[in-house]
């Protein structure tokens, strides 16, 4: 039998190696962990800082950002969107660094006609090069309940996730030269906003602001994640790391089904906008395998 001398020591180990992370769980507050990024009243913090509504009137939009920075995590937040003619509206969750060259992490909903779907919208932007769209449609109705969106990023990959099943995986590929962001802190972002100029069929469906105010619910934000404040990105550099890291067989097998019948827009798949070739990150070798 081993001795609680043994068990004490494992236990100081295991401690130390997590002090060695600057990491943070956070249980959902929006007073205590966001600030007010526009739109003042339009941000609406419920329950003890708990869950929250932002709203588009006719006048503005609403926003909040994360006071921390942070160098990979997973980051889980309930949304509701805006009910019925949503068409114009863009609501967004999503990670961001600043500067030309900023890293990005895109969740994006954009509004629809009542009847028709909302589009999910995602995108990853390292070194300030975008441009990797793929977008969703969703198999439920995301208007009349909470779902819980995910983005879980390591130094290895990028997971895009709905009520935990994944929708998108990004490997990182800086070997073959496709930036991948590992450099630079990013904040949270929780915005909801007018885009008409391209949200709705890139722009033909304009918003219609005799049916403002629009407003969406969030609560339940969660994260596991490291610090990085004032640039302090040394202790983050293996955190949450692993390529295959939450992608275990039934993830995979759930994830080819979504592919299968919800993807509506793939770069990787776009022949007109790379008439001359796809990018290289989208060759087979390149991608995940599901086998």
């Amino acid at each position: 039998m081993a001795s609680s001398s043994y068990y004490g020591f494992r236990f100081l180990l295991c401690l130390s190696l997590l002090l060695g992370f600057n990491t943070i769980v956070l249980g959902g507050n929006f007073n205590t962990l966001f600030d007010n990024l526009f739109g003042e009243e339009r941000v609406d913090i419920r329950d003890d800082g708990n869950s929250m509504t932002l709203t588009l009137d006719e006048y503005c939009g609403s926003g909040i950002v994360s006071k921390n920075e942070y160098l990979y995590g997973r980051f889980d937040m309930k949304v509701k969107l805006v009910p019925g003619n949503s068409a114009g509206t863009v609501t967004a969750y999503y990670l961001s660094s600043v500067g030309a060259k900023h890293d990005e992490i895109d969740i994006e909903f954009l509004g629809n006609l009542t009847g028709d779907p909302y589009l999910l919208s995602t995108n990853v932007y390292a070194d300030g090069n975008g441009g990797r769209e793929v977008q969703f449609y969703l198999w439920f109705d995301p208007t009349e309940d909470y779902h819980t969106y995910s983005i879980d990023w390591n130094p290895d990959r990028i997971i895009i996730l709905v009520d935990d099943i994944p929708i998108r995986v990004m490997l990182n590929r800086q070997s073959i030269g496709v930036p991948f962001p590992t450099k630079r802190p990013m904040r949270v972002y929780t915005t909801l906003w007018n885009g008409d100029s391209w949200a709705t069929r890139w722009g033909e469906v304009k918003i219609d602001l005799s049916n403002a105010p629009f407003v969406a619910g969030f609560k339940n934000f969660k994260a596991n994640a490291c610090i990085a404040n004032q640039g302090q990105i040394e202790n983050c550099k293996g955190f949450n790391g692993g390529k295959n890291r939450g992608l275990d067989t039934e993830s995979k097998r759930n994830m080819k089904k979504i592919l299968s019948k919800w993807v509506v827009y793939d770069y990787c798949a776009d022949l007109r906008r790379y008439a001359h070739g796809l990018p290289y990150e989208c060759r087979k070798e390149n991608l995940l395998q599901f086998e």
